[in-house]
């Protein structure tokens, strides 16, 4: 039976119901459009993911910052060492692969357009939809040693 038969036979059925609005009537039935109404686009889902990863790398930094400063007492100098230490040692590796693939696909999925003056995708909200990749230098920058 097709769709539109469907929809017809649910028109004209006098069963307790609610009939199909006119917007449901002429709203595009394909698997694409089902699929893009119940699921969140890929790029937003990598976002969030990324923002909450980031969110739980902050925290953690924070604990450990506030534990080794205790931990060194006074002593500024052995805490910077030991906190650059701790920033060299630190792996984003899974979280800078999520933040590639976002730099590289997000422009491709959102379907930015070009500025053709500077060569590259549009700006959003005023800014680069680039992130930045992490690693000790991101460490050193949010939580810095003395």
């Amino acid at each position: 039976m097709s769709v539109e038969r469907l929809i017809r036979r649910s028109l004209e059925d006098d069963s307790p119901g609610r009939r199909l609005s006119e917007r449901a009537r002429l709203a595009e039935r394909s698997v694409e459009a089902y699929l893009k109404a119940g699921v969140r686009p890929r790029w937003m889902e990598r976002l969030i993911e990324i923002d909450a990863a980031i969110a739980r790398r902050r925290a953690e930094l924070e604990h450990a910052y506030a534990a080794l400063r205790r931990r060194c007492g006074g002593d500024r100098e052995q805490f910077a060492r030991r906190w650059r230490a701790h920033a060299e040692s630190l792996d984003f590796g899974a979280l800078n692969e999520l933040i590639a693939q976002h730099n590289e696909w997000y422009p491709i999925e959102r379907d930015l357009p070009m500025d053709l003056r500077t060569r590259d995708y549009v700006k959003v909200g005023g800014r680069s939809y680039r992130r930045p990749v992490l690693g000790p230098e991101w460490v050193l920058e949010q939580f810095p040693a003395p």
